[in-house]
């Protein structure tokens, strides 16, 4: 009886161990590099220049960015580019380093210089963000 158990138990950790493996370090799946159905439209920027001391060459920017179904943003980081995002239509995911989120509409999130993320719309319709930066131009 308690080898049954045992083996049970040795099972049940191999097959962990195997689903374990097809993710990356931290649990999640290996995040991607390029961008692909995703298109941004700026709606509006203020030069930060003229308005705010030592905020030259930024800008604060509004865009209405679109995911098709299945599309992606890249990963990417804020460094030095702080943001809010709001969700208008559809669902997100936004995959941090070690936690993933889904949002929908009404719901938003902030990206600060520690943010390191990238995002995808797993669903069948598109997902419509209203995102707002500062933004240094090159």
């Amino acid at each position: 009886m308690i080898w049954k158990q045992e083996s049970r138990f040795v099972r049940y950790l191999l097959g962990l161990i195997l689903v374990g493996g097809s993710l990356s370090a931290d649990g999640q799946q290996t995040a991607p590099t390029e961008t692909r159905g995703v298109a941004a439209r700026p709606l509006v920027a203020i030069e930060l220049g003229p308005e705010i001391e030592g905020m030259s060459g930024r800008q604060l920017r509004t865009r209405l960015v679109t995911f098709q179904p299945g599309g992606v943003f890249g990963i990417h980081n804020h460094k030095d580019r702080p943001g809010t995002v709001y969700v208008l239509e559809g669902k997100i995911v936004e995959h941090r380093l070690r936690a993933t989120k889904e949002y929908g509409p009404g719901e938003f999130w902030s990206e600060d210089k520690e943010t390191s993320h990238w995002l995808e719309n797993v669903g069948t319709a598109p997902a419509v963000l209203i995102a707002v930066d500062i933004f240094k131009q090159p």
